[in-house]
């Protein structure tokens, strides 16, 4: 049956085409995933970025307690789980292809559990360094494992991958509040002990309510909804890549940073740990609802224009933000992370639209190994460069990778008539 363009999208570039016309042997024989195996995979997406960020809001305290004068001297231990969560997406998305989505996934829950576990009996920074590359190691596994799986029978794969954007970013904004009240009022130990509960909750419910695969999803058929040459798809992937590279830079920067950022810039005004905490929280949760937006968008406009007028956003943002000071910094710190979050779907919506299901994961996996293996470096520098030149020149750092985001975005392929055409399946 030939998948042609909806309607919506007519005149205005092409639309996504509707998957699941047709029976698959997915789970059983059900077409699509279960309400509660979706929620559970959203879940997961927020448990995955809650776990990075404990350590990085609670690091003051860390350092106090492991003996350190300075929160950037701490920070650089952390670099470990960020490079692991990039090149463990690798195997992670070869085993989902090959060996499939649901078993990856327990193993995702346990396994981050455990890890944190392990972070929270660390008593100096080296085996906090070393519990911390085992949670990036698991973490690793979710990006390209459980984003494909909620993926493939998606009838609005724009609208799914912006819910999910959305879980995962609150997982961010749950870290900055609950490791503030941890840190006031139990210690940075609870910060990761009660996520690490919740996480084996999740990985006993996961396993009872998702049926075991019939086959892997290498064996499946599920076809690219656009088709494109070898040579456009070659350049896609190359610059979909970098402009990734430099979109997780900024990711990093600011998601490791911002906690750091408000204390700096509301000290004499807001202070105490808890409040800093909510503020946080309140800035993340408000600009994780752009990727609900920005999937809703995708769904009906061409992917380019959409990418690069979010990205351009950020420039003039973090501009402002180098020397703003007190609540005016608050407000253009939702700002510059309404415009990062509203950047992040484009890179799974283009694996989604041009890539077969047989092999998102491995394809997934690359792409993550290079961005956030590269974008590790974020973590690794954060705490020198503040301490060496300050957030003021760090700020002005990310407005010109910004900048870079937005000359890879207009390498992109556009999608005329002639460029994109409708995959036969």
């Amino acid at each position: 049956m030939g998948r042609k363009q909806s309607g919506a999208g007519a005149g205005r570039g092409p639309a996504w085409v509707k998957m699941g016309s047709s029976p698959t042997h997915s789970y059983g024989h059900a077409m699509t995933l279960t309400r509660s195996t979706s929620l559970l995979l959203n879940l997961g997406h927020a448990l995955d970025h809650l776990f990075l960020l404990i350590f990085a809001t609670a690091v003051a305290s860390i350092a106090g307690e492991f003996g350190f004068a300075r929160w950037e001297d701490l920070m650089p231990y952390s670099a470990g789980a960020f490079l692991l969560f990039g090149l463990g997406s690798v195997p992670a998305g070869r085993l989902g292809d090959l060996w499939g989505r649901r078993s990856m996934m327990v193993i995702f829950f346990f396994g981050i559990g455990a890890a944190a576990l392990l972070c929270a009996a660390a008593h100096n920074a080296w085996q906090m360094a070393a519990a911390l590359t085992v949670l990036g190691a698991f973490s690793a596994i979710y990006h390209p494992v459980g984003i494909p799986m909620l993926l493939q029978h998606a009838p609005n794969p724009g609208l799914t991958i912006g819910i999910n954007g959305l879980a995962g970013n609150m997982g961010i904004a749950v870290a900055a509040i609950l490791t503030g009240l941890m840190v006031k009022y139990v210690g940075w130990r609870a910060a990761f002990l009660l996520p690490a509960l919740l996480s084996f909750i999740c990985g006993f419910v996961f396993m009872r309510v998702t049926p075991r695969e019939t086959e892997s999803p290498a064996k499946r058929r599920n076809k690219a909804s656009v088709h494109l040459g070898p040579k456009v798809l070659a350049r896609l992937f190359v610059v979909m890549t970098f402009a990734a590279i430099s979109s997780s830079l900024l990711f990093n920067f600011t998601t490791n940073g911002n906690g750091q950022l408000l204390r700096e810039r509301f000290l004499g005004v807001v202070e105490d740990p808890a409040e800093l905490g909510a503020m946080l929280a309140c800035v993340y949760a408000l600009a994780s609802f752009a990727q609900v937006v920005v999937g809703r968008l995708i769904d009906r406009y061409p992917l380019k224009r959409l990418y690069l007028g979010i990205v351009l956003m950020q420039v003039p943002l973090f501009l402002l933000a180098a020397h703003a000071q007190g609540w005016m910094l608050f407000w253009l710190q939702i700002g510059f992370m309404v415009a990062i979050f509203g950047a992040i779907p484009f890179t799974d919506a283009m694996i989604v639209r041009y890539v077969d299901d047989a092999i998102r994961s491995r394809v997934s996996g690359m792409r993550l190994a290079v961005s956030f293996g590269i974008s590790s470096l974020a973590v690794y520098l954060l705490g020198p460069a503040v301490k060496s030149a300050g957030f003021s020149s760090l700020l002005l750092a990310m407005a010109a990778i910004a900048c870079c985001t937005a000359v890879f975005v207009l390498m992109l392929p556009g999608e005329s008539a002639g460029t994109l055409q409708p995959q036969e399946a």
